[in-house]
């Protein structure tokens, strides 16, 4: 965006007669609900946030307490070129400290605190895998250099592994991509590609994870609170426990107008008359729908019922051609798939295990394991990562919380000889110490532990080979005041699963709506700097030299250029 356009819109005419309802009450709904309110002048009073659940945040949750455990369904690697959402939360203030916003405080821990993994990869029971580089050779290198490369059209619903050769798989930057990401390897190549584009410039951390960005507490706490609160000041209305169940559209050959909206409440239907003049955002389809949770006694299992914000989507999309085609990211839930489990430890030695794995004191108020762990040998596929602690606001000094995940549940374990989905907690707790090498002490750490299990159907459904037009754009062609938002809707150079992906869809669908003089800023540009691809051309090749290496240095040798090599 620059500073030269870091202002508030121009207030539009008519603005005070037009109503806002935003159906989903995740991260994209709120930050619509803030640009809403701060680009688009609208009072607070007039816009209506409807959830199904009885809590706001969508995937970006965080809950429990000492007794009962703490839960988190997931974690969100963030960095800083994420430009819509620093853009958001520049101007939100910290529930702590209210003299400071909450990008600031980010900013602040992450500075005093800077990430880096003390072991990213481990084996034969927590032996640390020590290398720098990505194990990559010529032919895997030359196959990246294509992806890259290519188009998306060409692309189409490739998968990644009908690209790529089988010894690829095997590499260390694939356990560390597909670790950090969630990737599988029968998902979408043109999602990996765009990764490729829009997270060059880590290349050379992968690693290591540095330059990577976390919260103070979980990020429901840091993030979507302050945020909730931020909307509740301004007059926004929160309606909990509602679910939509359809829309009516007028649809005409060059338009589409939603005219109402059907709700249902403690078992009543509502119908919401809407008009032209209003405003309808709709978080379509949902990561962490359906999740289901487990203990220490019993297993999460699996929900293949229908999800409410799925049946939506299906439903509006038998209405118009422009509206995607959910089916393609929400019918394939053994290919979408996986579990993870939230791990309380009090008075534990837990503590021990993760200090001889890491060398860093987890009582220390610094990030402890700098990201996650990954077990390159475990059928599962876990992985493991220790926040700074306290990670909850309510967690006691003698508490440590933990969050893993299996990225291959259908897998029978190598310790407990099952699948995921039916594991206890302490079961999967017993998988990840046995990875983790614990032995003598995983009776004692079993003992001190609480750990809630969460299976997620469709946790990386974002993620399944797509075409044109499976996304809807966030305002189709011809809609007059129906804008999508979230994970499943395209928007062009920025890639899924991010924090960023749902503030940009928010941005561009108010911006579009309410025809503001204002653009999102652009996507953070590094696949286009030319150090950028230096280095990570360097990284990809790792001890070895790059072909051509010498000649450049060569004809650069006493330049202004001579270090870009």
């Amino acid at each position: 965006m620059g500073n030269y356009n870091n202002v508030r819109a121009i207030k539009q005419d008519g603005i005070e007669k037009k109503r806002a309802f935003l159906i989903g009450g995740g991260v994209a709904s709120l930050a619509a609900a803030f640009y809403l309110v701060y680009d688009g002048h609208m009072d607070g009073k007039m816009i209506t946030i409807i959830e199904n659940l009885p809590v706001l945040g969508g995937s970006m949750d965080g809950s429990g307490d000492e007794k009962r455990g703490f839960l988190i369904r997931g974690g969100r690697e963030m960095e800083e070129h994420y430009e819509c959402s620093w853009d958001l939360f520049c101007h939100i203030p910290t529930i702590e400290n209210p003299s400071r916003t909450v990008l600031e405080d980010l900013r602040e821990v992450n500075r005093i605190d800077p990430n880096v993994a003390a072991c990213r990869l481990m084996h034969k029971c927590g032996e640390k895998i020590e290398r720098e580089t990505l194990g990559l050779n010529g032919h895997h290198i030359m196959q990246l250099e294509k992806l890259i490369l290519a188009t998306e059209e060409e692309l189409g619903a490739t998968k990644i592994e009908e690209f790529f050769d089988e010894s690829f798989f095997a590499t260390d930057m694939w356990y560390y991509w597909r670790s950090m990401f969630a990737f599988e390897n029968w998902q979408s190549l043109v999602e990996m590609k765009r990764y490729m584009h829009r997270f060059i410039h880590h290349l050379p951390n992968l690693s290591r994870l540095r330059q990577i960005l976390f919260s103070r507490y979980n990020q429901y706490e840091s993030m979507i609170l302050p945020l909730q609160k931020w909307l509740e000041e301004q007059g926004v209305n929160f309606h909990r426990n509602v679910q939509v169940t359809d829309m009516a559209l007028d649809i005409l050959p060059d338009s589409q107008t939603v005219t109402a909206i059907h709700l249902v409440k403690n078992g009543e239907t509502t119908i919401v008359t809407t008009t032209k003049d209003d405003l309808i955002f709709f978080t379509c389809g949902s990561m962490t729908e359906n999740s289901t949770l487990g203990n220490m006694s019993t297993p999460a299992g699996v929900n293949r019922g229908p999800g409410a914000s799925w049946e939506l989507w299906k439903k509006i999309a038998t209405k118009g051609p422009s509206f995607g085609r959910p089916e393609v990211f929400c019918d394939h839930i053994d290919k979408t798939k996986w579990e993870s489990f939230t791990i309380t430890c009090t008075d534990s030695p837990m503590v021990d295990l993760l200090t001889k794995l890491t060398g860093r004191d987890p009582y220390s108020g610094k990030l402890v394991t700098g990201g996650i762990m990954t077990a390159v040998d475990s059928s599962w596929l876990l992985s493991v990562t220790c926040h700074r602690q306290p990670h909850f606001t309510n967690q006691p000094e003698n508490a440590i919380v933990l969050w893993a995940y299996g990225l291959l549940p259908d897998n029978v374990g190598d310790h407990v000889k099952k699948k995921m989905e039916y594991c206890t907690g302490e079961e999967l707790l017993r998988e990840l110490l046995y990875h983790m090498g614990a032995g003598d002490l995983t009776e004692a750490i079993v003992a001190s532990s609480t750990v809630i299990p969460c299976m997620m159907p469709y946790i990386t459904s974002q993620f399944m080979p797509r075409i044109k037009g499976d996304r809807p754009e966030v305002v189709p062609k011809g809609s007059v005041n129906l804008a999508f938002l979230g994970q499943f809707v395209e928007i062009p150079g920025d890639c899924v699963f991010t924090v960023e992906y749902s503030v940009r869809s928010a941005m561009t669908g108010v911006y579009t709506l309410l025809n503001l003089d204002k653009q999102p800023p652009e996507v953070y540009p590094s696949q286009y700097d030319i150090r950028v691809i230096a280095k990570a051309i360097k990284s990809m090749h790792g001890e070895s030299h790059v072909p051509g290496e010498g000649l450049i240095r060569y004809l650069l040798k006493d330049t202004s250029m001579a270090g870009l090599m």
